[in-house]
């Protein structure tokens, strides 16, 4: 059966990695490709991050693989790219973000004792917190932001990380800041009463603040890492540590609509039209597209061993490497077209992200 994925390449870096990744995508399942604009791009085209067509063509599609939005040649734009992300989740009904993170072997800022068996999972409530509460507003003299969260809200993102922890190593830490916010003793109070219904998961809660030290600390010791809109942006990203870069992170976005994959990079406009932006974390997502949308986790397997062998082989030069945008995906298409025709003990071996 034929998928449609709508694909918006977006700005910067964005089509550059997705034109990377999709012939990856192509070799694993029977796809139909919907291009549409978003971000930056659709400002210069249509004055709007998020034209209409878009919102529709996401709707009607099996999943949404985006590149990147944003760059500094709209920062005084009235239009912001990153209201077209924002805006699209929101149509789409997306509230749970999955950002895995784990060693691949790469040089990292951190002991490699530290992280070597670092394999975290964050789970990041999408649809509420403080980037959407209301009101909103600035002026000359001040500006401010409302933080609201429902039960609702908190007790269905804290089931997808339970599940989670369920098919992975059965922890869930749940990050808030319950000692200062009331948003945050609720979420603690009903991420809690979820937690009654897993009695085969450990939960835990951490302060962010103590969170921040300790996944840099001792990265190993974390599962699942469950938090809201705000803190899970920052230590998603903060989870980068344990890979080396941010260039070869993956997401998915789920919910009641279309699911949305990203790469986790942004649009990195520096290194447009080189010819040598990192495609893993575009490829990595398109691995989480097969596994989450297609329901191909055998697919997802095999393109994460590629991806696995790939780096042993060559690198583009954020990662110390010399290798082309285009090198390195021909090289995971190679590797993956081994991993297929391997016995299972051979691709079983190769299945590990670590380098």
């Amino acid at each position: 059966m034929t998928a449609t994925i709508a694909v918006l390449k977006g700005d910067g870096i964005g089509p550059e990695v997705i034109d990377a990744a999709l012939p990856i995508l192509r070799s694993c399942a029977e796809i139909e490709v919907r291009e549409a604009l978003i971000g930056g791009a659709a400002i210069d085209a249509t004055g709007e991050p998020l034209p209409a067509e878009t919102v529709a063509i996401c709707k009607a599609s099996d999943a949404v693989l985006l590149g990147a939005v944003g760059g500094p040649q709209w920062d005084r734009s009235p239009a912001r790219p990153e209201a077209g992300l924002l805006g699209l989740r929101q149509a789409l009904g997306l509230y749970a973000n999955l950002r895995p993170a784990r060693f691949m072997g790469l040089r990292t800022a951190l002991r490699e004792e530290l992280v070597r068996n670092a394999d975290i999972l964050v789970v990041r409530e999408l649809s509420a917190g403080v980037y959407f509460g209301q009101p909103r507003g600035m002026n000359d003299d001040e500006a401010w932001n409302t933080w609201r969260q429902t039960r609702a809200e908190v007790r269905r993102i804290a089931k997808v990380a339970f599940e989670a922890a369920r098919r992975r190593r059965g922890r869930v830490t749940s990050v808030d800041k319950a000692n200062v916010l009331e948003a945050s003793r609720l979420w603690r109070a009903v991420v809690t009463e979820v937690s009654a219904g897993y009695s085969d998961v450990e939960l835990e809660h951490r302060y962010v603040d103590a969170m921040s030290f300790e996944m840099l600390q001792a990265p190993h010791r974390f599962d699942v890492v469950l938090t809201d809109n705000l803190f899970g942006d920052i230590l998603s990203d903060e989870a980068a540590a344990v890979t080396g870069s941010i260039g070869v992170l993956p997401s998915a976005s789920l919910g009641e609509g279309t699911p949305l994959f990203e790469p986790v990079h942004g649009s990195a406009p520096e290194l447009v039209g080189r010819g040598t932006a990192n495609p893993t974390g575009a490829i990595l997502t398109i691995a989480m597209l097969l596994e989450h949308a297609l329901k191909r986790g055998d697919q997802a397997r095999a393109v994460e061993a590629a991806v696995a062998e790939a780096l042993r082989e060559c690198r583009t030069p954020d990662l110390g490497g010399q290798a082309s945008t285009r090198e390195f995906a021909e090289t995971v298409a190679r590797h993956l077209a081994w991993v297929r025709h391997a016995v299972p003990e051979e691709a079983a071996k190769s299945g590990d992200w670590g380098v």
